[in-house]
């Protein structure tokens, strides 16, 4: 059987953690910064987790 492949574009997304948790960027945080508010701003920073659906397929894609 083949070696599995990276998805590189999942990988460049997505990060694990030592726990194994799969942690993404928030949405809205590339641009357009001057009509954001200062606390809006500072909680699109944060990474959150990834929710349980959609781990099975990220998994995958990082050939995990």
């Amino acid at each position: 059987m083949s070696k599995l492949k990276t998805n590189k574009t999942a990988q460049k997304r997505f990060k694990v953690t030592g726990t194994g948790k799969i942690m993404r960027r928030k949405a809205y945080d590339s641009h357009m910064f001057l009509h954001k508010s200062g606390s809006q701003k500072r909680r699109l920073e944060q990474e959150v987790e990834l929710r349980p659906g959609e781990r099975k397929r990220i998994k995958k894609l990082l050939a995990q």
